[in-house]
C-alpha cells in the first residue's frame, strides 16, 4: 500500500489514507468481504470448511482440546467434574486467564512482556502495603494500577524509541522487578513480617473468596446472557446486511441457545452447595471481573481505531507506517495496557492468596500468561488474536494443573504437561500461517 504522502518517521499522521479505511487493506484476519453471504446453514458451512482448510481454524482446535483434557481427566478421577472442583478451577485459573489477557496486547504486535508476572506481584506489593497502612482499598488499587500501567509505558519507550527487542527489554524488566519485591517487602518492617504482606480487606478479598447469592447470580447471568445474545444478532444482522459472510439466522440462533445453556449450567454449578461447615452457594465474584475485563477488551480491540491498528501493525508493520499510522505510540499504548492488566492481574492474585510474599514467582506466572493466550490461538508472530483466546488457553492451563492435582502428581508433571500443550498449540500455529500463505 502506498499513499500519496508516506510519512517517513513513526510520529506521522494520515495525510492521503483516511485512517479508517486503513485496516481493511492492511489486516491479516478472514477474508470475508471476498465470500458470498450466505443464505442456508450448509452453504455458511461450506465457507467455514473452506476457511479452516485455508488456516482459519478459530477457536476449533482448543476447543476440542480442552473437551478431550476435561473427559481424560474425569474419567481418571470422577470428581473432576464435582461442582465444588469446577468452582475452584474458575478460582484457580482467574489470574492466568487476566495475565494472558495482557500479553495478548504485545503478542498482536509481535512483541513479548516477560516482566509482566513481576509487574504484577510490584502492584499487588503497592496495593497490600498501602491497605495494611490505613489508606482506603479504592486508592490502592489506583495507585497500583497507576504504577503498573506506568511501569508499561516506560517499557514501551525504551523500545519503541531505542528500537531495541521487547524480548531483552522485558527480560531485563523480569530482573529489575524481581528485585523490586524482595525490596519492597523486607524493607516494609512490621508489615512485611516474615516476608510476607497479608491482604487486611475484605473487598479485595471477596474478589476470589466473595460469591453472589444464588438468586443474584441467575439475574447477573440473564443479563449477560440476553446482553451477548443481542450484540451477536446485531453483529450477525449487520454483516448480511452489508454482504460480508455471516451465518444464517437459525445459526444465530443456535449461537444464542447455546449462551443461555451454558450460563445457565454455570449457574447451575455454582448455586450447589460446596460448603462444609456452612452453606456456601453462587457465582464467584472473580468470574465476573473476568467477563467485564474481556468485554471490555474484546471491545477495545475489535470496534476501537486502535485496535485495528494494532492488528494493522501485526500484520505488516511496514505497510502500516506508510499508511500514516503512527506506530510508536500504539505500540507504547499497547505495552501501558499490558502493564495496566498485569496489576490488575496482581490484585486477583493477592486476593487468591490473600498474601503477596518475596517468594513469588513472577517469572513462572508469566510464562503461564504467554502460554494461555498462544494456546488459546494467539499467534506469536504478531497480527491474529483476540482476548477470548486468553480465557479459552487459561481454562487449559487451569484444567491441566487442577486435573494434575487431583490424580496427585507433583508440580514437575504439572509444567512438563504444560509444555507439551504449549509446543502442540506453536505447532498448529506455525502450519495455520504456513496454509494461510499457501492458499
Amino acid at each position: 500500500m502506498t499513499s500519496a504522502n508516506p510519512e517517513p518517521t513513526d510520529g506521522g499522521t494520515a495525510t492521503a489514507t483516511s485512517p479508517e479505511t486503513v485496516p481493511d487493506t492492511l489486516s491479516t484476519g478472514s477474508a470475508a468481504s471476498a465470500e458470498l453471504l450466505a443464505s442456508s446453514v450448509g452453504e455458511y458451512a461450506r465457507i467455514m470448511l473452506r476457511r479452516i482448510r485455508g488456516g482459519e481454524s478459530g477457536a476449533l482446535p482448543v476447543i476440542v482440546g480442552l473437551v478431550a483434557i476435561v473427559l481424560f481427566f474425569q474419567i481418571r478421577n470422577s470428581l473432576f467434574l464435582s461442582a465444588g472442583n469446577l468452582v475452584n478451577l474458575m478460582t484457580q485459573a482467574a489470574f492466568i486467564i487476566t495475565l494472558g489477557m495482557a500479553e495478548v496486547f504485545v503478542l498482536l504486535l509481535g512483541e513479548i512482556d516477560l516482566a509482566a508476572g513481576f509487574t504484577a506481584a510490584n502492584g499487588a506489593v503497592l496495593a497490600l502495603w498501602m491497605m495494611a497502612a490505613g489508606n482506603p482499598w479504592w486508592l490502592s488499587v489506583i495507585a497500583a494500577l497507576a504504577a503498573t500501567s506506568a511501569y508499561g509505558a516506560l517499557q514501551g519507550l525504551i523500545i519503541t524509541r531505542l528500537r531495541l527487542p521487547s524480548f531483552v527489554v522485558t527480560l531485563a524488566g523480569l530482573l529489575g522487578l524481581g528485585g523490586l519485591v524482595l525490596f519492597l517487602i523486607n524493607s516494609s518492617g512490621r508489615l512485611g513480617l516474615g516476608g510476607v504482606i497479608t491482604l487486611q480487606n475484605n473487598i479485595i478479598n471477596d474478589i476470589e473468596a466473595g460469591s453472589l447469592s444464588p438468586v443474584a447470580s441467575w439475574i447477573v447471568m440473564i443479563a449477560l446472557v440476553a446482553l451477548a445474545g443481542s450484540l451477536t444478532f446485531l453483529r450477525d444482522r449487520r454483516r448480511r446486511v452489508n454482504g460480508l459472510v455471516a451465518p444464517p439466522q437459525s445459526i444465530t440462533l443456535i449461537k444464542i441457545a447455546v449462551y443461555a445453556v451454558a450460563g445457565a449450567v454455570v449457574i447451575l454449578v455454582a448455586n450447589v452447595n460446596r460448603g462444609r461447615l456452612l452453606p456456601l452457594r453462587g457465582l464467584p465474584w472473580v468470574v465476573l471481573v473476568v467477563l467485564a475485563i474481556l468485554t471490555c477488551y474484546t471491545l477495545l480491540l475489535g470496534r476501537t481505531r486502535f485496535g485495528r491498528y494494532v492488528y494493522a501493525i501485526g500484520g505488516n508493520a511496514e505497510a502500516a507506517r506508510r499508511a500514516g499510522i503512527n506506530t510508536t505510540r500504539i505500540r507504547t499504548l499497547a505495552f501501558t495496557l499490558t502493564g495496566l492488566t498485569a496489576g490488575i492481574t496482581g490484585i486477583i492474585y493477592a486476593s487468591y492468596l490473600g498474601s503477596i510474599s518475596n517468594s513469588v514467582n513472577g517469572g513462572e506466572t508469566v510464562l503461564y500468561g504467554v502460554a494461555a493466550a498462544v494456546i488459546g490461538g494467539t499467534s506469536l508472530f504478531g497480527g491474529r488474536g483476540k482476548m477470548l483466546d486468553a480465557l479459552l488457553g487459561g481454562l487449559v492451563v487451569g484444567v491441566i494443573y487442577n486435573g494434575l492435582e487431583l490424580l496427585g502428581l507433583s508440580a514437575s508433571a504439572q509444567l512438563m504437561w504444560t509444555a507439551l500443550v504449549l509446543l502442540a498449540a506453536v505447532a498448529v500455529d506455525g502450519l495455520t500461517r504456513r496454509g494461510q500463505n499457501t492458499s
